[in-house]
């Protein structure tokens, strides 16, 4: 829309819902989110969240953050998620994104300690406690994939040891693709080693890459697509990397994982695997009037 079609548009009637839009920004271990609460009330057109989520996403020009939730009502579940990323795609699920999800939903009272959050993965069960002023949610994270059509990755079967552009890949779907590459050094440039995997033609839809150094704790680096950099943390790569570690015996039934912006406990019960970490508010605002009006303008 050119800037002389809305010289007599009313804000209170555009794509943004009112002249000013509240939200909340939160964050998981360092990985950061803006919330727009949608319960009971569209805030953000379908047609402009793409738009809305990359210009709020920039780190210069608008709030910053390494996506924008949506907190909606579900049909199927007590809420629903949406998470559009930096570059305007939509992921289907995001471990650090749920549990920052989980606590807005915990502070504002629109849950108690247990409930289903519906996500483009499924249903997924969380747990919430608070301890000593500190928020913590276990997200059932369910049954890791490792067929490769499931990941998707092309051919069949599992993929545990495949070697793409010099690396041991292994790859699983936590609720997202994800390649995992096992390093003795934790010190390299990630920008380019990581989208040589992360774009490599064995993943139809793109991968998340992490690379991991095993020890006590693993210790894991996240170059996540979407965002096309590296994150200080990605809960499902951390369940990614913890779940090929365990496919492979190197690990037991608990796993200490430590990301860039703080610890994620990873544990195993039967099939399922689960993720416990923190979820920190940083800051509630509005969205101004002149930043939405610009909004409306061509690129």
């Amino acid at each position: 829309m050119k800037l002389a079609d809305i010289s007599e548009i009313e804000l209170d009637d555009g794509p943004f819902g009112p002249s000013s839009l509240a939200f909340t920004k939160l964050h998981g271990n360092g990985n950061d989110f803006i919330l727009i609460d949608e319960i009971g009330q569209e805030q953000v057109a379908e047609s402009e969240k793409r738009r809305f989520a990359i210009a709020c996403c920039h780190r210069n020009f608008g709030i910053g953050a390494d996506g924008v939730l949506f907190l909606t009502s579900s049909p199927r579940a007590d809420l629903g998620m949406r998470l559009i990323q930096p570059d305007g795609s939509e992921a289907e699920m995001c471990g650090n994104g749920i549990r920052c999800l989980a606590k807005y939903a915990w502070d504002t009272g629109y849950v108690g300690e247990l409930f289903d959050v519906e996500t483009l993965a499924g249903i997924i069960p969380v747990q919430v406690r608070e301890m000593d002023n500190s928020f913590w949610a276990k997200v059932d994270m369910g049954v890791p994939k490792f067929d490769r059509p499931s990941i998707p990755a092309c051919g069949f079967g599992e993929m545990l040891s495949e070697e793409i552009e010099g690396s041991r890949v292994s790859a699983v779907n936590t609720g997202v693709p994800h390649a995992v590459v096992f390093v003795e050094d934790m010190e390299f440039d990630i920008r380019e080693t990581a989208p040589l995997i992360r774009h490599n033609s064995l993943f139809p839809e793109g991968a998340n890459v992490n690379f991991v150094k095993p020890g006590q704790p693993f210790q894991i680096r996240t170059f996540e697509r979407g965002v096309e950099g590296e994150t200080f943390s990605c809960g499902t790569g951390a369940v990614a990397s913890a779940s090929v570690a365990h496919r492979l015996g190197l690990v037991g039934d608990e796993v200490l994982v430590q990301t860039k912006g703080g610890p994620l406990i990873i544990t195993f019960e039967d099939d399922k695997a689960f993720m416990e970490g923190p979820a920190v508010t940083v800051c509630s605002g509005e969205l101004s009037e002149e930043y939405l009006w610009n909004l409306y303008q061509e690129p």
